[in-house]
């Protein structure tokens, strides 16, 4: 039986997957990174989570983190970033620019390419090093 909670997959499989793929799989990633930080800091009531995580999880914010994240890179996060800022998008949603969607794609598309490489450890201490920073609206 396949681990889909947990894989494990070759670089040569990764890069197998479209850019847009892979950040649609590290929407998710983040958006359960986020959610999980929520709750565990027990800040926001029941009926504000919905709220707060998307403002975590907006273009606009991923953007800003991202921009934190970038110094902390390695030459190959770098470029699976740059795989995702780079991807065509065909739509871009009406409260975040140009710039800021395509970076916001590259962070998805990095998380996506950590997740599916087993680099879970190197997704969370880089998680957890932009959540120490301000919330970024």
């Amino acid at each position: 039986m396949e681990n889909y909670f947990e894989p494990m997959m070759e670089k040569r499989d990764v890069n197998a997957i479209s850019a847009l793929g892979l950040a649609h799989l590290g929407d998710g990633v983040f958006e359960l990174l986020v959610r999980t930080w929520l709750c565990t800091h027990g800040g926001e009531m029941v009926k504000h989570l919905h709220r707060a995580t998307v403002s975590y999880v907006s273009a606009p914010a991923q953007a800003a983190r991202m921009e934190r994240m970038l110094p902390l890179l390695t030459e190959e996060e770098q470029a699976m970033y740059r795989r995702g800022r780079n991807a065509h998008v065909h739509m871009i949603p009406k409260n975040a620019s140009h710039e800021q969607y395509s970076k916001a794609t590259g962070l998805e598309c990095l998380f996506g390419s950590l997740y599916l490489l087993g680099r879970r450890d190197r997704i969370n201490e880089l998680f957890c090093l932009t959540m120490e920073e301000p919330h970024a609206l």
